[in-house]
């Protein structure tokens, strides 16, 4: 066992190796404070056979034991990947599968397992760290280590791996992962910053990382394994320059055909004709070695267009965006919803407005938190023609969507303004490159629609890189052919006031400062102008929520009195909820919330409610119920349970022989509260009630004292 540390920010980083998972090809403990994270890489020894990708597979698990905590639900164990997990994974997985080489397909799994937890500290770039760690020493054929850091931003000074509870106070959330030289990988949530900030911040997480390269490089000399040789998987290189001669005239011809129909219909036709050719009885090559060659060729062409010919597959200028349509209010019974389109790519998104009791409960490591916001993605194989399946979200939809739900989270009002939980959907109907960044634009149509005063509209664009040697094209609104062709995609979402979401995801083996500068730079100006064409479509939120969306009353009693208006065993709500028909939900805190798309339930569940909690107030009016008759007056409910004293004086602005005379059993009538006495009853007047009850004049108390007397 060997124990490495090095201090970043105010701790300092052990990475532990030789200790666990010893069969592993590579495996480490990465510990900040006291969150540990243990961390296996394991490659097999031989290719995938007929792979036409990297097979890299990145699970990330939180164990419930590492907070000492046992799980619920009938089997108490881990069960599926929760969302935070599954983000994690992609974490993991973004900084580290460009550097490995075309053509090698032997499968790769990289676990990663929290195994304590102070509750503290986040273990997600722990995570990144410890995968770097793993591959740096085992005998997997990883280039070189990388890093990643969390920074956060409080008071206008940039933190390092913030704490949970600095989080919470800081107005950014970037994760950036990096090597020796250059930016890797890009994740930021930020409240409207600017986009100098932004790469101020970029360039912190990198400066800072680099005591952690230093430490993954000192124990790979202490302690690394040899590199193993692998064979990549080529293609024959007398087989490319076949399908390069035949092909090349016809690819350039489909490279200037404008729609994606039109070029994945001429694609398909030449595969087909190239394999015709080319794989026959007499050859060695399969279906899978033409069509593998004629992609290599393509994608050698379509990047030479743009870098020679300065010309885009579709006919656009490098920073034009496609044509744009906004729509709200295209579904008639629905909270809330936009349709926006930006060229093939469409998005449906619909806002639905619901209660405190449709909030979502987190149940992690560092404890339960409420979600009263929720976006959701989900890509249905028709929106690029498909056929599959349809099952559950995947990793990609459950990313994209909290990309979405990151870049809208900053704009969304506070709890005590908006006590409404909402859920925005996002289905994409059209898919041609960057439908998170059309979610986010349809999202935003749709909550203005539904009525929630968002703080300011939100709209995202997506750039793309061609980088070929000296040769650096930046791409504005990239298509699917130029996302899966190019560099980078480089995704940045805000308001006209600065950035809420960056993500940024390479192909290559990282990109400088300037790229970035100038990829946000660009950005902006994307956003500005999509920005200008939704606003005009609907400038700012209506003004009321939708007639179906169900109305909201925030009340709030003394902490003491929940008890009351919950009754034994749930009683009192259970009938308040029956006899309205609103719904009602209670916080610890005393925080009351009914709701109902009657609002007169609402009306009535409240007044029921302040009747149980409210404390009688002395000069005010009251409207009463008669429930005992006494010779001496008569007893009145003011209150749900609380009933004072109408002395017979007090009964009428004359003088009163007989209190049956003037109320009788259940009748109602206004009274004012005018004594609590030392005992706390309640001293009540019906006379003082009358709007002309003339203090100045009264002796009927007198009157009816001496009449006393003399009877």
């Amino acid at each position: 066992m060997q124990k490495f540390e090095k201090r970043l920010g105010r701790e300092n980083i052990i990475i532990e190796t030789g200790r666990m998972a010893k069969q592993a090809d590579g495996a480490c403990t990465v510990q900040l404070g006291g969150t540990v994270v243990l961390v296996t890489a394991v490659c097999s020894k031989k290719a995938r056979e007929n792979a036409d990708f990297f097979p890299l597979t990145c699970e990330y698990q939180e164990k419930t034991y590492a907070a000492g905590k046992i799980p619920g639900g009938f089997f108490k164990r881990e069960g599926r990947p929760s969302e935070k997990e599954i983000l994690t994974a992609r974490l993991i997985d973004r900084p580290i599968r460009p550097l490995f080489p075309t053509g090698f397909v032997n499968e790769m799994q990289i676990v990663a397992i929290v195994v304590s937890s102070d509750s503290e500290n986040d273990s997600d770039v722990l995570a990144m760290v410890g995968a770097s760690t793993a591959l740096t020493i085992s005998d997997i054929p990883f280039p070189c280590p990388i890093a990643a850091v969390r920074v956060g931003r409080i008071d206008g000074k940039f933190v390092i791996n913030p704490t949970f509870k600095e989080l919470a106070s800081s107005d950014l959330d970037l994760v950036v992962a990096g090597n020796r030289s250059s930016v890797l990988m890009i994740e930021s949530g930020s409240n409207e910053l600017s986009e100098d900030i932004i790469l101020d911040a970029i360039r912190f997480g990198h400066k800072e990382m680099q005591v952690l390269i230093d430490l993954q490089e000192e124990i790979q000399k202490k302690c690394g394994r040899k590199k193993r040789e692998v064979a990549l998987d080529k293609v024959d290189d007398g087989l490319i320059e076949k399908v390069k001669d035949a092909a090349t005239d016809k690819l350039d011809e489909i490279n200037r055909l404008n729609t994606k129909e039109q070029r994945e219909e001429a694609m398909e036709q030449l595969c087909e004709e190239l394999i015709e050719k080319f794989v026959t009885e007499d050859s060695e090559y399969t279906d899978k070695d033409v069509k593998t060659a004629l992609e290599m060729i393509e994608k050698e062409e379509v990047r030479k267009f743009i870098i020679e010919k300065k010309k885009r597959v579709d006919g656009r200028s490098f920073d034009e965006i496609r044509p744009i349509t906004c729509e709200v209010g295209v579904l008639p019974r629905t909270h809330g919803s936009g349709l926006f389109t930006r060229g093939q790519t469409q998005s449906l998104s619909v806002a639905t407005l619901g209660t405190s009791a449709d909030e979502q409960m987190i149940d992690a490591l560092e404890g339960e938190t409420q979600k009263t916001f929720m976006l959701h993605y989900n890509f249905p194989p028709f929106s690029v023609g498909e056929v599959r399946p349809m099952r559950g979200p995947g990793r990609r939809e459950i990313g994209h969507g909290a990309l979405a739900e990151r870049a809208l989270k900053p704009v969304m009002p506070s709890k005590e303004k908006f006590p409404y939980t909402v859920r925005v959907v996002s289905d994409i109907l059209e898919s041609n490159g960057s439908s998170s960044m059309a979610t986010v634009c349809a999202s935003t149509l749709s909550l203005m629609d539904a009525g929630v005063p968002i703080t300011s509209p939100v709209s995202g664009i997506a750039i793309g890189l061609v980088k070929e040697k000296n040769e650096t094209i930046i791409l504005t609104d990239i298509g699917g052919v130029e996302d899966h062709y190019g560099d980078m995609d480089f995704k940045a979402a805000g308001t006209k006031n600065g950035l809420t979401a960056v993500q940024m995801d390479l192909k290559i083996q990282g990109i400088s400062y300037d790229v970035i500068k100038e990829a946000l730079e660009i950005g902006k100006r994307a956003r500005l102008t999509i920005l200008d064409k939704m606003t005009q479509v609907i400038g700012q939120p209506k003004g009321d929520v939708s007639a179906f969306a169900p109305k909201i009353v925030v009340l709030k009693i003394n902490q003491e009195k929940i008890g009351a208006v919950i009754g034994p065993g749930g009683k009192v709500i259970k009938k308040i909820i029956q006899d309205t028909g609103a719904t009602v939900d209670i916080d610890d805190d005393g925080t009351v919330q009914v709701a109902g798309n009657d609002p007169k339930s609402i009306e009535m569940a409240v007044a029921i409610i302040k009747g149980i909690t409210e404390e009688p107030e002395v000069g005010r009016i009251y409207r009463g119920k008669v429930k005992r008759v006494m010779p001496f007056g008569a007893f009145v409910e003011i209150l749900p349970g609380k009933e004072g004293l109408v002395h017979v004086s007090e009964l009428a602005n004359k003088f009163v022989k007989n209190v049956e005379d003037v109320v009788k059993l259940d009748d109602e009538f206004d009274v004012k509260l005018t004594e609590i006495d030392g005992q706390g009853r309640l001293n009540l007047s019906k006379k003082q009630a009358d709007p002309d009850y003339k203090p100045d004049v009264d002796n009927d108390k007198k009157e009816y004292d001496s009449r006393r007397k003399k009877i």
